[in-house]
Order: structure tokens, then sequence, then C-alpha cells
């Protein structure tokens, strides 16, 4: 089997000995080109070429960021015909959070997850991958999730600590969360949401997209917008009209609770949706997709596509 390693040397948790080991585990059980990445969006080019060249199977060792340029380097702009033979994914998580591959049920540490990917590769009867789906969003894919207003604030805060040279943690996220969240507060909601067939829903501060569940990790406790969406279900919108301090305060309480039940006057959820329409009116807001800011937008639509993309993982009733 035809394999390329892409490993992000830059990402928060990948070490060269790591990377050594990960490479010689593989390289006894797969034909394995080594890459690093050695700039953004370069992930991106590495997943074209790996289509051009008839790759069997791509593994990347970094970060969420890592996961979502090689995806979408693979597929290309949505709307666009994908390649006729579409390599499949695998994670060795590398970075900070690791949503995908732990929301995959892959295994945080790298040597364990090293380890239950070879497995999973040459199981009895030989391999058979996972297909899961994705959030078509206009511009680009989304494998986890996307956010505009406050969330999209925040990755645009952190990412500007990043090119400073500072280490993202989830304590930057928190530092850049709590101005955001009462700078929201002050101001008026714009959007508009447009959820399928539904009417319409106007006084909405800020929304969530995602496509799994949890929808983040703060060090080892989950972080929950849509608990019962899954890579096999439609996608997840958790929205809300209020943005009052109390309020929130006993939102984003539940949200981080081990078994979350999510109730709240000011809350818009769905776990399941086919198709999203946000409308910012006059007021371009801010917007960021797997981590990365996108920019501001007046208007964005997000799409499931179901059986997207072949990942190396385990079954879905198995995943958690």
């Amino acid at each position: 089997m035809r394999a390329v390693l892409i490993v992000n040397p830059n990402a928060t948790s990948t070490t060269p000995a790591g990377r050594d080991l990960l490479a010689h585990a593989l390289k006894s059980r797969l034909d394995l080109t080594v890459v690093h990445t050695d700039y953004h969006g370069h992930a991106n080019e590495i997943g074209q070429a790996a289509c051009r060249d008839g790759v069997d199977l791509v593994i990347a060792h970094g970060g969420d960021g890592t996961v979502h340029g090689l995806v979408n380097g693979m597929l290309g702009a949505p709307g666009a015909r994908p390649p006729a033979n579409l390599p499949a994914v695998a994670v060795v998580p590398g970075g900070s959070a690791n949503v995908f591959a732990r929301s995959l049920g892959i295994a945080a540490d790298p040597i364990a997850a090293t380890n239950q990917l070879i497995e999973l590769i040459n199981p009895p009867g030989g391999p058979a991958w996972r297909r899961i789906g994705l959030i078509d969003c206009g511009e680009r894919w989304s494998v986890l999730n996307a956010g505009m207003g406050v969330d999209g604030e925040v990755v645009a805060a952190v990412e500007a600590e990043r090119e400073k040279g500072h280490v993202v943690t989830p304590l930057r996220y928190i530092r850049a969360a709590v101005p955001a969240v009462l700078a929201t507060a002050r101001r008026p909601p714009t959007l508009t949401l447009h959820m399928g067939d539904d009417p319409p829903v106007d006084g909405v501060h800020l929304v969530f997209v995602s496509n799994c569940a949890p929808w983040t990790y703060a060090d080892d406790r989950s972080v929950w917008t849509n608990p019962d969406t899954t890579f096999e279900s439609g996608m997840g919108v958790f929205a809300t009209t209020s943005m009052k301090v109390l309020p929130t305060l006993r939102l984003v309480r539940q949200m981080l609770a081990k078994r979350p039940k999510l109730r709240a006057k000011q809350l818009i959820r769905n776990d399941d949706v086919a198709t999203l329409h946000v409308d910012a009116g006059d007021t371009p807001i801010a917007t960021q997709i797997d981590g990365e800011y996108l920019g501001l937008r007046t208007t964005m639509t997000f799409r499931a596509v179901p059986d997207a993309l072949s990942v190396v993982a385990p079954p879905a009733n198995k995943s958690r």
C-alpha cells in the first residue's frame, strides 16, 4: 500500500523522536514517503500531489490545521468534481487539541495512536475504511466546525498571537474569548439563520456549525455544543439570541459538563441539519473554519455532505 506521511514539525506536541518512531513503525508496513510541511498551505499542496500520484493513504501527523489543509487539497473547492481515486486519511495527533483524531476514536497519545493505526491498516481480511461526512462551507471544506461571531473573533486574536511566536494554549483561547464575549454582549444581534425549510430566525448574536461532538477540547475537558452530532449525521447548529453575562455563563457551564444537557432560553440548537444559510445584513462578521480565520463575511452557506471522505478509524459505534 502506497502512503504519504505528512509531518508538521511546528505542531504543538510533535517531537523529532516521536516523528522518527512513527516513520520507522509505518515503513515496516507501508510503501511510505515522508514529507514535512514547510509553510502555511503546504499540507494543501501535498494533498493535491497525493491525488495526482495515486497514493492509497495519507497520514497526517500534526494538529487539526494540518488535517484541514490536507483534506481541502485532496478534495479541491466545494462543488468541483473530486479526484477519481481519493486517498484515505489517517491521523496521528500532534497538535494542541487534536479534535478530529479524538472524535474519530484515535488515541490522544502519538505512540498509542501509531500502534492503533497499524492495527487498523492491517486487520484480518484487509483494510475497510470508515466513511465520514464533511461540511461544504462554500469557499472550502470543514472537517470539524465553523463559527461566525465570537468564535471567529477569538480565532483571529489567537492567530495574531501565533504570528508573534506565542504558543497556542487553552488559556490563550480563554484570554481571547473573555473580551470578545463582553464586546458582543454590547452589540445588537445582526445574524439571521435559515435552517433547511424552517422559518428564518433573526436576532442572532453568534452561530457555530459542527461536524462531530465535542466541539473542541480544553486540555482533557470536552466542550460541547451539539452532543448528538456525528460524522455520519447532518451538521450541528448552535446559536444564541442573547449574550447577557449570567445566562451566557450558565450556558458555558453546561457546555463544559461531563454529561451535557444544553438548555437555555437564548439557545437555538439542532444536532442534525442538512443546510444552513447565515445572513449578517450590512455588518460583516468574523468567521472561522476549522480553527482558521476566514475573514469578515456578510453571508455564509453551510451544507452537510455525507460519505465525503474515507478515514482510518474505529467503527462509528466504537469511536467514543
